[in-house]
């Protein structure tokens, strides 16, 4: 009796609830998919297709062998690498950015700003996330220095308001850094090494890959997890004891990498401890 009373009294109103969302469906679908289309995973996916696209368009099949979402063991868990591109003038590992807005910064800040009329928002270097992607692959595949190169792309609509190194690039700036690379530093037989062992090495590409990938670098982010004092966090190199020389800081210790002038990581010394 209950039962058909709740339905008695409910039944109209779940009808119409119903109707209703049969008539919006088109509305509330557009509202989902504006939401995914924001999301910073979408754009990532969406900015790296792009990147995919003009390489395949612009540059010659017949000279270079494009690697896409390559995900590779590291000393901490796992690194991924958005574009890797192979051929005889060397080794380009790209870096892609989907953003808008005013882009400042630096070659050796520890920090880029977006700016977006009066929303300004901080993001890490490129160049740095990029260095740790270069020394990895460098290391893996026994490179000399001169034989890979880093490459960051922003694309979307972004405009550079400082000064940026050439390997900084927009839009199909990337494709021109790259075919203005014509030395040859790799033979035929070394760029074909190199392809079999990206093959080999590589994660297999899968939702698995990329969420194993994902809860590594939770873990390593996790404020719970401390840098050993011996390593830099940026490019494992060795952090070493040095003295600032001049300043106002004149005579203070602090640690550096080992790395330097190619890395600049620097922290105090309590601070690593």
């Amino acid at each position: 009796m209950r039962y058909a009373l709740t339905l008695e009294m409910f039944g109209p109103m779940l009808e119409s609830v119903w109707n209703l969302v049969r008539e919006l469906w088109w509305a509330i679908a557009l509202i989902i998919l504006i939401k995914i289309g924001h999301s910073a995973n979408f754009k990532g996916h969406v900015g790296e297709f792009i990147i995919n696209l003009k390489a395949k368009i612009f540059l010659p099949k017949s000279k270079y062998r494009l690697f896409k979402n390559v995900v590779l063991p590291a000393e901490e868990g796992t690194t991924q690498i958005d574009h890797v591109i192979v051929s005889c003038y060397g080794v380009f590992v790209v870096e892609t950015k989907n953003m808008k807005g005013w882009i400042f910064g630096g070659e050796r800040q520890k920090s880029w700003t977006q700016k977006i009329y009066r929303y300004s928002k901080k993001f890490q270097n490129p160049l740095h996330q990029n260095y740790k992607h270069t020394k990895t692959l460098q290391k893996l595949l026994k490179l000399d220095e001169n034989q890979i190169h880093s490459v960051v792309v922003f694309i979307g609509d972004s405009k550079f308001k400082t000064e940026m190194p050439d390997n900084v690039t927009h839009g199909n700036g990337y494709i021109r850094y790259i075919l203005a690379k014509n030395d040859k530093v790799l033979t035929d037989e070394a760029k074909d090494r190199i392809c079999r062992q990206l093959c080999s090495k590589r994660l297999r590409p899968s939702l698995a890959t990329d969420r194993q990938h994902v809860a590594n670098l939770k873990r390593i982010h996790s404020p719970k997890i401390r840098q050993t004092n011996d390593q830099c966090p940026k490019c494992g190199g060795a952090l070493v004891q040095r003295k600032t020389k001049r300043g106002p800081n004149a005579g203070n210790q602090f640690l550096g990498c080992s790395n330097f002038p190619k890395c600049r990581y620097t922290a105090k010394i309590s601070a690593a401890l």
